[in-house]
């Protein structure tokens, strides 16, 4: 069977037509190809397979024993690939009409997401939105591993030439403490005196994204004891996690303005701290998307929102 292997869908579509047919010339225009040509092709499908397919006699054309044999399996074969070719169209069809964003925190931030979605949605009503939650340990939120096609993000992200982005929110850092802590006692609070605290730190995956939340940037720019590498005491992996271990005293943790409200439940305070530059929050997309229609209308949409706000 070796000789057979090569076989094109091509050469299967001529013979089966022709079969249908049994007329080389009107089997030649329903293919669009010349009476030669795809006499030349049958020709050569019958020396692969070691036998003739047709009796070309002063009759017309039949079908040989062994014509009548292949037949059916082309047909078969012809029926799969068409339904194989029709369902790559409605994949990517499907790809061409679905938006996926990532999220690594719920933005909340005045109903933005709602407000984003309703301009995006009238804009673009083929398309389908599906939002995705996606852990911490990927400060991307599903850019880097394509998971996402656009998402919202706390910059710095790592690799950031790959990336473009839209600030949604430029926000204060705060620290986040139990209420019972010494420090909670002060309306604000100066970043040197927390500097030796025990932190809470987003998982080593984080990179770049965890240094920010660990203010290392800032650490460094401090004289004596404070400057030390900072001390961490617990990784935190999800919003509820970061609440359970502020309560238990595990360390204290910076966090957005916007973010407060997610971590402020019952034992846990937030509080300004003077020296820390502010977080940024943006919608973010891989560079080599920008072009894709639907990433540029969500992009499109997020601006406008934010404009309004």
């Amino acid at each position: 069977m070796g000789m057979t292997t090569d076989v094109h869908v091509r050469e299967l579509r001529y013979f089966a037509t022709v079969a249908e047919e049994l007329h080389f010339t009107r089997a030649a225009e329903l293919l669009y190809v010349s009476q030669p040509a795809l006499s030349k092709q049958i020709r050569a499908l019958e020396r692969q397979l070691g036998a003739e397919l047709f009796h070309r006699g002063p009759r017309g054309v039949t079908l040989t024993e062994a014509g009548t044999a292949l037949l059916p399996h082309a047909r078969r074969m012809l029926a799969d690939w068409t339904e194989g070719a029709a369902a790559v169209e409605a994949a990517r069809a499907a790809r061409r009409d679905t938006l996926v964003v990532g999220m690594s925190t719920s933005p909340g931030r005045g109903g933005l997401l709602p407000a984003i979605r309703s301009r995006f949605t009238a804009a673009h009503p083929e398309a389908v939105l599906q939002l995705r939650q996606m852990s911490w340990e990927d400060p991307t939120a599903g850019l880097a591993d394509g998971t996402a096609d656009v998402a919202y993000v706390w910059l710095p992200l790592p690799d950031a030439d790959r990336y473009a982005w839209t600030v949604v929110a430029e926000e204060p850092r705060l620290v986040a403490l139990p209420d019972s802590h010494p420090l909670a006692a002060r309306e604000e609070i100066d970043f040197a005196d927390l500097a030796g605290e025990p932190f809470l730190a987003l998982p080593p995956e984080a990179g770049v994204l965890r240094d920010f939340w660990l203010a290392l940037d800032e650490r460094r720019a401090l004289d004596g004891p404070a400057a030390r590498p900072p001390r961490v005491g617990a990784e935190i992996s999800g919003t509820e996690e970061t609440y359970e271990a502020l309560v238990a005293g595990l360390g204290i943790c910076l966090v957005a303005t916007g973010n407060a409200p997610l971590i402020t439940l019952g034992g846990v305070v937030t509080r300004p701290v003077r020296g820390l530059s502010p977080s940024r929050y943006a919608l973010a997309r891989r560079r080599e998307d920008e072009g894709r229609a639907l990433v540029r209308g969500y992009v499109e949409a997020c601006r406008r929102v934010t404009d309004r706000a």
